[in-house]
């Protein structure tokens, strides 16, 4: 709030002295329209700052203004002598708050009213603009054209350039002592002018968070979706030039986010997630760059989908598609021309994808990383210098190769054979101790594939801060502290992610500038963020948790939350009727279906997955709505099937599935008492136990080879060649004959058999 004020303070006073003259002018013609229009414009603007900026007094008079000089412009009062001396009065009044303001001085109320009495049409009050009897307030910001910061900027590099050089020649002959004194004031002059310049170009990152919030809310509504925004960061400052490069790579990002990444509310209630979505903005400094983070909590990359269209394209054959790393198939979002839609819309579908993104990013020397979580989101970090200046650096060699540190990076710089050091080998991974602090170790000359000429233990060991972590970065010299200018370097370069951008020192020999945590990144060094702590969720009621959807026949359903595995939607030509039931060809598998109407012949449909454990079902749906609890207060209904009861959600009657029902359907046991009755089936050659066995369980029965105490004995099925009591039903092998004993493969006789016997035992 305090820079918003000190900019209106400004603009006011720059306005109030080209005004000045307008004013005055104004007071010798009142009938000038467009001097009228400026002054009308002054109080409007005025007062809209200080609805902002809660300036109560400000806008009261300002407001006061703006409505007599409104009747002016549109002819409902003829300006006057007295009327062009209170709005002056008033406009003048106003120029001494600013000051008070700016000073902060407390400055009397008095004669306020009476001002603005003295607007009213007919008022006799007579006031005079009073001449200022204190002194301004000198004035602590200038408005500068961007181009002069631009050439100062240069100006400024070319400055360091020459003083690096002048450094290195005195350093290279005997020098006289007052010659370096005067060398040491050149040095410090100019690092002071060069943190000077650089401060004039940077600006808070929140111009370009700013307008975000509404391009979130219009891209989200426009797409049916709800997208919560979260914006960290805003007062980091860049560099004014890496604002303006950034500001389209973004908004395509988070539009992609929103649009691919983000699903329906349908989909994320489905998916149990919260039906807003979340995308979260975040910036950090790391080193000498800046890092802008967009995640969101979406699907994630489906780089299944990636592979598919790319190989459809022909660009890229799918067996090579499918050879690549897990992290080159997720660099495939950035292949030119790639649209992972199918439809053309305002937003996607138009081939210009991320490719643009990491290419506008390369070519300031930044580099974009991806972090997918199928199912669970997709975090982009774009890694961008901070300035495209002038830092100091901290040069170090390896074999006859030297490279430039960010001193901002640098913690530490020991050596290896001090004796508060201990290096240590776990595994692949290599440890630094230093002063009992435990680091991970890596050798610039292994990253960057150069032999090291430093004998062993006679190394240098740099301690890198990245933000996130620290970590040891062993070197073969360390020579010198630099101020160089940055400028990014070629894109093949930045591509490999270990270099921040090249620079060309006093010694006219190109080079590279280290980016530290590129290097960590290339060599796999994993340093965990905590991640942002959600408020606990409000204590739910007690109950069950269910998916509510609305069924193929339109009826609003539930079924228990812990026996759903998934929600998608299948191809209906994956659906087909074989061997007496409903399938689902799915994931290279057969899947018994349950529905409670007919599934359309085409399109889609959608499908809750259920499991228990052990066995998979399928049941069709229309739509799935979202997650709700279940209360305890179950209405049990009148015969047991798909409907394990009925129960009451937001004042709705909603049924509620059973899913041991669903199960048995699938298994073929039908959901009647009848069902718990058991057949015994004697067999020594096993015929029985592979035939008829399952025949009968399909029928609804349990089989046994011995009964247990307290079975309900439904009938006892044996071979007509087998010893048997007089009421077992003897299968014989041969059709016909009328000696009491069924033919084995009639299936009707034998379940009509075994009702007999039901029948029998209940009467």
């Amino acid at each position: 709030m305090d820079d918003l004020l000190q900019e209106f303070i400004a603009e006011t006073r720059e306005t109030l002295e080209a005004l000045s003259g307008e004013i005055v002018a104004w007071e010798a013609d009142p009938s000038d329209r467009a001097r009228l229009d400026a002054i009308f414009r002054f109080v409007h603007t005025v007062k809209g700052s200080c609805g902002f900026l809660d300036l109560p007094r400000l806008a009261r008079l300002s407001h006061a203004a703006e409505d007599v000089l409104a009747a002016v412009r549109d002819g409902s009062r003829t300006p006057d002598r007295a009327l062009v001396n209170a709005v002056l009065a008033v406009v003048d009044r106003i120029g001494e708050l600013v000051e008070a303001i700016d000073a902060q001085e407390a400055l009397d109320d008095s004669g306020e009213d009476l001002l603005i009495a003295a607007l009213a049409e007919g008022c006799e009050i007579v006031v005079q603009a009073p001449i200022p009897a204190g002194q301004r307030a000198a004035a602590r910001s200038v408005r500068l054209n961007v181009d002069l910061l631009d050439r100062m900027m240069s100006g400024m590099s070319d400055m360091v350039l020459a003083r690096n050089e002048l450094a290195r020649r005195v350093r290279e002959v005997d020098p006289d002592p007052a010659l370096e004194a005067a060398l040491d004031r050149l040095s410090a002059t100019v690092a002071e002018m060069r943190d000077t310049v650089t401060r004039t170009r940077m600006q808070k990152i929140e111009a370009l968070f700013s307008a975000l919030p509404r391009m979130v809310r219009d891209t989200a509504a426009g797409l049916g979706k709800s997208v919560t925004l979260v914006v960290e960061g805003s007062a980091v400052e860049l560099d004014r030039e890496m604002i303006e490069v950034l500001r389209d790579p973004l908004v395509h990002i988070i539009r992609n986010s929103i649009d691919h990444g983000i699903e329906t509310p349908a989909l994320r209630r489905a998916a149990g997630k919260r039906e807003n979505g979340r995308l979260t903005v975040a910036a950090r400094q790391a080193g000498n760059q800046i890092v802008v983070e967009v995640s969101d909590d979406g699907a994630g990359i489906d780089t299944e989908r990636l592979i598919v269209k790319l190989a459809a394209a022909g660009t890229r054959s799918e067996r090579e598609l499918r050879a690549l790393s897990a992290r080159e198939t997720l660099d495939l979002v950035f292949e030119p021309g790639l649209s992972s839609r199918d439809e053309v819309s305002e937003i996607s579908g138009r081939g210009v994808g991320m490719d643009v993104v990491r290419t506008a990013i390369e070519q300031i020397g930044g580099r974009i990383e991806l972090d997918n979580a199928p199912g669970k989101g997709l975090r982009i970090a774009i890694h961008v210098p901070l300035t495209l200046s002038i830092i100091p650096t901290i040069v170090v060699g390896v074999g006859e190769q030297h490279f430039a540190i960010p001193r901002q990076a640098i913690e530490e710089i020991v050596g290896e054979g001090a004796d508060a050091i201990r290096i240590d080998q776990v595994g692949s991974t290599a440890l630094a101790t230093v002063r009992g602090r435990r680091l991970p170790m890596l050798e610039l000359a292994d990253r960057l594939a150069i032999a090291s000429a430093a004998p062993d233990g006679q190394r240098m060991l740099v301690i890198l801060g990245i933000g996130v972590g620290s970590y040891v970065l062993a070197v073969d010299q360390v020579f010198d502290t630099s101020e160089l200018v940055i400028k990014p370097g070629a894109p093949a370069v930045m591509a490999c992610g270990l270099f921040a951008g090249q620079t060309l020192p006093d010694t006219g020999r190109p080079m590279l500038v280290l980016d530290c945590a590129g290097i960590a990144e290339d060599a796999g060094l994993q340093f965990v963020r905590e991640a942002e702590v959600e408020d606990e969720p409000e204590a739910e009621a007690p109950g069950v948790s269910a998916l509510l959807f609305r069924d193929i026949d339109d009826v609003i359903r539930a079924v228990p939350l812990s026996a759903v595995d998934r929600v998608e939607r299948v191809d209906a030509r994956r659906i087909a009727r074989a061997g007496g039931a409903l399938r689902l060809a799915i994931d290279d598998q057969i899947v018994p279906l349950i529905t409670s109407g007919d599934v359309a012949s085409d399109g889609e449909v959608g499908v809750i997955r259920l499991t228990d454990g052990t066995t998979e079902i399928a049941y069709a749906i229309g739509e799935p709505i979202e997650i709700v609890v279940v209360p305890e207060d179950v209405a049990a209904p009148r015969q047991p099937g798909l409907v394990g009861g009925v129960v009451l959600i937001d004042g709705e009657l909603v049924e509620l599935i059973d899913p041991f029902w669903l199960f048995a359907q699938a298994e073929g046991v039908a959901g009647t008492v009848e069902a718990a009755a058991v057949c015994v089936v004697a067999d020594d050659k096993g015929w029985m136990r592979e035939f008829v066995a399952p025949m009968l369980e399909r029928a609804g029965y349990r089989v046994l080879r011995e009964a247990a105490a307290g079975d309900r004995i439904a009938a006892t099925l044996v071979l007509d060649d087998e010893p048997a009591s007089a009421d077992a039903i003897r299968l014989r092998s041969a059709p016909g004959g009328a000696d009491g004993t069924v033919y084995r493969y009639d299936r009707p006789a034998i379940i009509a058999a075994i009702e007999t016997r039901l029948a029998r035992a209940r009467a």
